[in-house]
């Protein structure tokens, strides 16, 4: 048929399997393939039926990514225009059954639902989830999924990107039957049940599900809120809102047209080069330049983590969510209730919102196991440190852990600033000593910074990112530093918040102007969230760091001193209701201006663009400095930083992908304006300068690094 498709026959029933490694992408030569193997099976006489299936370990996943990526750089759309092709499939005088396997995403969901029928294993997952690059879904997905579905749920699913399991899949009518045993066998036993006549079958004639049409307008208007408040500022979950409108008031063909027109526009924008941008970093992050192949990662069967607290109790849900036994203690027995009371909370609110059943949380919750002493330590694979951030008790805790952990056990610590190296040498063992900087809730947020000390074993790196996957994190490798990466890009960020407070902005402006420039939060309440005392500490810790003469900021440690926490006291940068819902405070306000004023600030009318440029590029230049010190890998990894663990809007690509977009000539331009108005902190980065003088990008940096790593 093709290098891709090959047609073979079970007795009465055609089998035609395409195979395009690594995602079974629809790429040119798969769906001609495809539909010449079709046609052969329908001019067959002894064929009464066909099944199409993907070969390997999926159906078809969609596009391939990374060939995605090239186009959309490119500026030039090289998806195949998929009409003529499922029209033909459509148009089989013989049933089709689609055999879905592992998954069919996107474009895979699009083919199967060209058949006339379609069939999956029990843990096969189908969907659309175009939103999350940026684009829509463009080979008939949102003309056929409301067809089968129905409009509101097609709705739900083509804008929150959602997949859904192979039941949950049937009980909607996108899948026909789930097959119990093998696949193939079950598909062919089904082809041999249905009607020989097709015409019934086409989804592209079906209406009965869409649901009633006076219902559509509402819907829609839904769908657009949906968009807007799960979606902040996204082009494509609007245009697939557009999309799925065309599919319920115009022709098939023509919605198929204005389908196509919508995602041909997400595809050209900037947007969705951020998006994939994003997906591809992320996928990146596990490459470690200069660690030998061979190094292989020790396997993690039973964790123990000392200090029950927020961060504790939360990393051994992580521990327990993945399988993994662990031990929870704390020199003060109150103190596992306690966590345990937490622990147990969290999951009753998970099983309340219907995530998982009373008997998962069950299993769960047997995986912790609390208790005063640290008996069974030594059997450990990780024990990990989690109390409170004090350099001293940490390194007492390490030389304890030195003397109970097995050879073989990974020492890691979750401070989230401190010294890895000062707290490693408190051991015999600093080649086994790692930070995993988990983020509040550990459980929950999916970043963690490995953080490597300057002996850290390439076996200890190794585990240590292995053990992040495993915990379904996203494990990125970073430099021992103050701060890190995260943290130490946060620390610039906050600073110029104040600054611009005590210059005549308000808190509500600030955050105000970063919330609607797209961050999950705005600085302030960040800080309100976290505890305006974590903050303070912190600044106590680092003091020794700042230059003499330098600007702080004078405002924060008035209000911790105020005793105005944040939303655990009900009062920091703003006001918090019984509910945690913020409102401004006229007494900080006054206490900003009075400030202010006594230090001889002058105060002036600030706009929301010198806002969003101050904090921004303040990471920015501090992400550069990171990256040239060598404490990031890659731009693309301060970019996964930010993404997965700051709230930076994933649309925008990271901090250093957003400052290619900007171009690095107008952002070194106002760091340098930045530096004459307001001095040495924002000094410009040497990297910065040099990138642009060479008229270069951090994304052309990133690349030449990989060129170096792949020669190496």
């Amino acid at each position: 048929m093709s290098d891709f498709v090959k047609l073979t026959k079970d007795d009465n029933v055609a089998v035609v399997t395409f195979n395009n490694p690594p995602v079974n992408a629809l790429s040119a030569g798969v769906p001609e393939g495809i539909v010449k193997a079709v046609a052969t099976a329908n001019a067959d006489a002894g064929v009464r039926a066909i099944v199409i299936t993907g070969g390997g370990a999926l159906f078809c996943a969609g596009a391939d990514i990374t060939e995605f990526a090239h186009s959309i750089a490119a500026g030039r759309d090289d998806s195949p225009e998929m009409h003529p092709y499922f029209k033909q499939l459509e148009d089989s005088v013989k049933p089709i059954v689609m055999a879905i396997h592992g998954s069919a995403l996107g474009g895979g969901l699009e083919l199967a639902m060209a058949g006339h029928y379609r069939v999956a294993t029990a843990d096969a997952v189908v969907g659309q989830p175009e939103v999350n690059l940026g684009i829509i879904p463009g080979a008939e997905g949102t003309q056929r999924l409301p067809r089968l579905a129905g409009l509101a749920k097609a709705l739900q699913l083509c804008i929150s990107g959602q997949l859904l399991k192979a039941s949950e899949a049937a009980a909607l009518g996108i899948i026909d039957r789930v097959v119990e045993g093998e696949l193939l066998a079950g598909a062919v036993r089904f082809a041999r049940e249905v009607p020989a006549d097709t015409s019934g079958r086409k989804t592209s004639q079906a209406r009965d599900r869409l649901g009633p049409a006076e219902s559509f307008p509402d819907l829609l208007k839904a769908g657009k809120e949906q968009a807007c408040k799960t979606r902040r500022n996204s082009l494509a979950a609007l245009a697939v809102v557009d999309a799925l409108e065309a599919a319920v008031t115009l022709p098939f063909d023509e919605g198929c047209k204005r389908e196509r027109e919508l995602f041909t526009k997400c595809f050209a924008s900037d947007q969705a080069k951020a998006l994939i941008h994003a997906f591809l970093a992320e996928r990146g992050v596990s490459k470690i330049p200069g660690i030998p192949a061979q190094v292989s990662a020790r396997v993690v069967r039973q964790a123990a983590i000392i200090g029950s607290g927020t961060m504790g109790s939360g990393i051994a849900m992580a521990f327990a969510n993945a399988g993994i036994p662990v031990w929870l203690t704390d020199s003060d027995p109150a103190a596992i209730d306690r966590g345990m009371a937490n622990i147990r909370k969290n999951y009753e609110n998970s099983v309340k919102k219907g995530r998982f059943s009373p008997a998962t949380m069950q299993e769960r919750l047997d995986l912790i196991r609390p208790q005063p002493t640290w008996a069974g330590f030594e059997e450990a694979d990780v024990i990990l440190e989690a109390v409170f951030e004090n350099i001293d008790l940490k390194k007492r805790i390490f030389g304890q852990i030195d003397k109970v952990a097995k050879p073989s056990c990974l020492v890691a610590t979750n401070t989230s600033s401190l010294d890895i190296d000062e707290l490693a040498q408190a051991t015999s063992r600093p080649e086994a000593v790692i930070g995993l900087h988990f983020f509040s809730p550990a459980n929950v947020m999916r970043l963690v910074e490995v953080v490597r000390g300057k002996l850290a074993g390439p076996e200890t790196i190794v585990t240590a990112m292995a053990l992040a996957k495993k915990l379904k994190k996203v494990g990125v490798l970073v430099g021992n530093n103050p701060g890190f990466v995260g943290n130490r890009m946060m620390f610039p960020y906050m600073r110029e918040a104040q600054f611009l407070l005590e210059e005549g902005a308000t808190p509500s402006q600030v955050d105000g102007a970063l919330y609607n420039w797209g961050m999950a939060m705005g600085i302030l309440a960040v800080d309100d969230m976290a505890g305006i005392d974590t903050a303070y500490k912190v600044n106590e810790a680092n003091k020794h760091l700042r230059r003499p003469g330098v600007r702080v900021p004078l405002v924060l440690d008035q209000l911790y001193h105020m005793g105005r926490l944040g939303q655990k006291t009900g009062r920091g940068w703003f006001l918090y209701d019984d509910k945690r819902r913020s409102s401004p405070d006229p007494e900080v306000e006054a206490l900003i201006e009075k400030t202010a004023r006594e230090a001889g600030i002058p105060r002036r009318k600030i706009d929301d663009e010198e806002i969003i440029e101050r904090c921004i590029y303040a990471m920015i230049n501090e992400g550069a400095r990171i990256l040239e010190e060598g404490h990031a890998l890659r731009a693309a990894d301060i970019d996964t930083i930010y993404l997965t663990g700051y709230g930076f809007p994933a649309y925008r690509g990271g901090p250093m992908w957003y400052a290619d977009k900007v171009g690095l000539q107008e952002v070194l331009n106002r760091i340098v304006q930045f530096h004459q108005q307001h001095g040495q902190l924002w000094t410009p980065a040497p990297l910065l300068e040099r990138l642009v003088a060479e008229k270069k990008t951090f994304a052309a940096l990133d690349a030449e690094l990989s060129e170096r790593g792949a020669h190496a």
